[in-house]
């Protein structure tokens, strides 16, 4: 008997892949509707000869984050979530180790892509771009404008140096920055020097960069490692660039450091409480705004996908994951 599959949301740019796994594997659908049809379904038990699901960041539209509340009640045949997408902090790991199913997620996909939406909202957030660009869609042309900052000599502090960070740190030194980084461990000294990114406390960065741009993972250890206390340690002026998470950045912090003048712009493509968006982001013109669209290309997208679907068959064809998420190959 073929095993099940299950594809939670839209698979966007290889649904033929999806499909391609027929007949060898039974494939199950749950794309459109909501969290509460969702339970109703797996409880009702149509899924219940499932092993693996493929979900994604954007299948938290149709049934919210894989929590406790979930995974608790997916079928036991279950045992290989795959998700796609770096980040997977609406997945609920720890529940889905006590059940025994294993995450994978899709590392090193969109390193590229989310690098360069960090370097546009840094240029458009040092040139203060909201401003003129409103300016001109309302027929004023250039408006009142406010002469922005150049990139080349200032110092940028990269917090979290992983694969984004370094492809942030590359593009940044082509603009002529100085490039200052913290992370859990420094850098091998050959890709350090190739990178001439010099590891400092996290001290150090706060208070000497004159851009911070946060690529961390969102774990209880980094939730609000931007908070109150170290925006008043930050130097006057500093521009704030956040493609990782809402959650690393206490926004109410920020908010007020960017109305006392302690920040001069922010560049964000993440929020606290996303979709809704705080109103002071969206009103100001100090604010260079996305939706969290730093791994939407058709390139990226369609990358990530396809390591879902090989994590798939390996998981089913040969009983193991290709890129198990680290929380659970340390405690292996």
């Amino acid at each position: 008997m073929a095993p099940s599959a299950l594809v939670v949301g839209d698979i966007y740019f290889e649904d033929a892949k999806w499909q391609a796994l027929s007949p060898a594997v039974t494939l199950k659908e749950y794309r459109k509707g909501t969290r509460a049809e969702f339970i109703s379904l797996l409880k009702s038990g149509i899924f219940d000869d499932v092993e693996a699901i493929f979900r994604s960041n954007e299948s938290t539209t149709v049934t919210g984050p894989f929590s406790e509340e979930i995974i608790s009640i997916l079928p036991p045949t279950v045992k290989w979530l795959c998700h796609s997408g770096a980040g997977y902090d609406n997945i609920d790991v720890e529940a889905c180790t006590q059940r025994g199913i294993q995450v994978s997620n899709t590392p090193n996909c969109n390193e590229g892509a989310v690098a360069d939406l960090t370097i546009y909202l840094m240029i458009g957030a040092l040139r203060r771009i909201t401003a003129p660009n409103n300016a001109l869609r309302a027929g004023k042309w250039r408006g009142h404008i406010v002469p922005g900052h150049d990139p080349k000599d200032k110092i940028l502090g990269i917090l979290g140096m992983g694969g984004i960070g370094k492809e942030v740190a590359k593009r940044a030194k082509a603009f002529g920055m100085k490039i200052i980084y913290n992370n859990r461990h420094p850098l091998p000294a050959s890709i350090a020097t190739s990178l001439s990114a010099h590891f400092v406390s996290f001290e150090e960065l706060i208070s000497t960069s004159d851009v911070i741009s946060l690529h961390l993972a969102l774990t209880p250890s980094t939730e609000r490692i931007l908070g109150a206390a170290e925006f008043e340690k930050m130097k006057t002026g500093v521009t704030i660039v956040n493609t990782a998470r809402g959650d690393l950045i206490d926004e109410e912090a920020m908010i007020r450091a960017l109305e006392k003048g302690k920040v001069w712009s922010l560049g964000l493509d993440v929020f606290d409480n996303e979709p809704r968006v705080d109103e002071r982001f969206l009103g100001s013109e100090r604010v260079v705004v996305c939706p969290h669209i730093g791994a939407a290309t058709v390139e990226t997208m369609a990358a990530m996908e396809r390591l879902v679907i090989e994590n798939i068959k390996s998981a089913l064809f040969n009983g193991k994951l290709l890129t198990q998420v680290h929380e659970q190959i340390s405690q292996s």
